[in-house]
């Protein structure tokens, strides 16, 4: 499925999530990051995966942390409009 497509579907499925939010939960989901461990081994997977180098394994944990960042970051995209229409009201 391309990465349009999974986002389309996280948005949909994680829509009631959006309802549960507080300002706390919100402000904490537009907060979260990566270690900076898993910065570093995602950094390194990508680059392998650019250059055709990486082991089965490796490749599952990369689609891993793609799949993770995906999530993430709709739940941030969810957070930050939530936040932002409960400034303007």
């Amino acid at each position: 499925m391309p990465n349009g497509e999974t986002t389309s579907v996280l948005e949909e499925m994680l829509e009631p999530v959006t309802r549960a939010f507080s300002r706390d939960v919100a402000q904490a989901l537009v907060n979260v990051r990566a270690s900076e461990a898993a910065q570093t081994r995602i950094t390194e997977l990508a680059e392998k995966c650019n250059e055709g180098l990486l082991t089965p394994e490796e490749r599952m944990q990369y689609e891993s942390y793609v799949h993770a960042v995906d999530l993430i970051s709709v739940l941030q995209g969810k957070a930050r409009a939530w936040l932002a229409r409960q400034t303007a009201s």
